[in-house]
This record gives C-alpha cells, structure tokens and sequence, in this order.
C-alpha cells in the first residue's frame, strides 16, 4: 500500500467516523420516537420496541399545542429570511461596488460586530424591547434579527467576483446603481442568497435563547422553546417529546435538500475574492 492511498483511507475512515457519529443522535431521535414509554429506558437498548407506535405523532396534538408552536416558528423564520436577503444585499452591494469616504473602515467597524457574543447584547435589547413593549411578542425576535453581519460579509465577498464589464454596461445603458444592484447583481447572486437563506433559515428556526427570553406565553412560543416545555418537572413522555423533534427537523433536511446545489457553489464562490 503506498502513501496516497493510506492517506485517502485515513481520510475516508475519519469522515465515516464523524457521519456515524452525527447520524447516530438522529437515529436514535427517530427510534425513541416510535417505542411505548417503558422501552425507552430498557437495557440493553434496541433500535425498536415490540410494536412501531406512530400514534406518537398524532399524540403530540392532543397533549401541546404543536401546531401553533410550528407556525409561530414559520412565521418568524420566514420574515426574518426574506428581510436578512434583503438588507445583507443592499449592504453587500454598497461596501463591494459603491466608493465612499471611510467605506473600508465603516465594513471593519460592521464586522468587528460579529465578535460580540448575543449573549452579551442580550440585556440591552432586552431593555430596548420592555420600553417600547415588545416583550412577549414576536416583534422582539424578528427585529434584531432583520440585519446580519455575516451576511454582509458573505454576499459582499460574492459581489466582488462579479466582473466590472457587466456593472459598466448596466450604467451605459442608463441604470441607476439601485438598477445595477436589482437587474445584474441580485441575478446573478442566487448561489450566494440560497447559500445564506439556509444559513438564516437553520439558525432561526433553531434559536432557543431568544424565544426563552423574550417569550412568555404558550400561544406564542417557537418550537425549540415549546419543545423545552414539553418536560415535566417529574415526568416526560419521551416518545412524543422526541416524535415532535423528529418534526421540527424535517423543515431543515427539506430546505437543505432543496438548496444543496446553490449552497455549495455559493459557499465556494464566496470566498474566491476578498479586497
């Protein structure tokens, strides 16, 4: 066996080894889902139970409001996607092709936000929020997230690989520079949109901290906080809890599968330039 091929072996061997160890919780999720709640706990552990027990997915209904937390959850992930599109391009275009004073400066400024923790800036947007009523609301989930640095970043990075030719051209042809960024760059980003839509997408969907912060009734909780009140001080029916995770997954494998091309292509061609 010569070198290279030991070294793709190693590698193969280490990537196979992460992927079980990331699908096994998955599998795991799926089968306690679908046991009664004694064979949870058995040992030794089996992959199934006596009996496949989908009613557990229909239980979930009956005993929480699930639907409302999915559609609270959808609600906010979806604003929040479409206004981070939004305001991350604009911003993008502007510090990528536009020539301002200080442009250089005000974009290290903008990112050195994203060495902030949220947990840092927790407090004050939790005081921004009671003053002006906003706490249990889903207003003080979707506002601080309409604008993302990352985002900037990430579609600016893009924007720079755009050729001069075609934002010249656009100018000949009379286009104001909202024209350039509508009618070529906006085009012409789908890669790099789709790549960062599913980055928003999974991270909103999945916030746990915000909700459990801003959030204080159940009509209006999003799926990681309902899911979290799904425990019982002294019991919890472990089948529907994980049925319910099982859920609020499909929604993230759906949109990953959907994008996975414009994903990959974004994420490499998002990176070829930086100035």
């Amino acid at each position: 066996m010569n070198k290279q091929t030991a070294l793709k072996l190693t590698a193969h061997f280490i990537l196979l080894s992460g992927a079980i160890t990331m699908i096994l919780p998955f599998l795991w999720t799926v089968s306690t889902s679908l046991k009664q709640l004694s064979e949870v706990f058995i040992f030794p552990p089996t992959l199934f139970g006596e009996e496949i027990r989908w009613d557990n997915y229909l239980r979930i209904s009956d005993r929480f409001p699930f639907e409302t937390y999915f559609l609270n959850s959808l609600k906010i992930t979806v604003v929040v996607v479409i206004a981070q599109l939004i305001t991350s391009s604009m911003a993008g275009f502007v510090f990528a092709r536009l020539r301002f004073r200080y442009r250089e400066v005000l974009f290290g400024l903008y990112l050195a936000t994203m060495m902030v923790p949220a947990q840092v800036t927790m407090i004050p947007n939790f005081i921004i929020m009671r003053n002006y009523n906003l706490i249990d609301t889903h207003w003080s989930l979707i506002l601080p997230a309409l604008v993302s640095a990352f985002g900037t970043f990430l579609l600016r990075q893009f924007f720079l690989t755009i050729p001069a030719s075609l934002e010249d051209a656009a100018k000949i042809d009379g286009c104001t520079p909202f024209g350039v960024y509508w009618r070529v760059f906006v085009p012409l980003s789908k890669p790099a949109m789709a790549t960062l839509g599913v980055f928003v997408f999974m991270g909103t969907w999945n916030d746990f901290l915000a909700p459990l912060v801003y959030i204080n009734t159940q009509a209006k909780m999003t799926l990681p906080l309902g899911l979290a009140s799904m425990q019982g001080m002294y019991s919890t029916d472990w089948p529907v809890l994980m049925a319910g995770t099982v859920i609020s997954i499909i929604p993230l494998i759906a949109i990953f599968l959907l994008a996975q091309d414009f994903f990959i292509k974004g994420v490499t061609l998002s990176g070829l330039k930086g100035e």
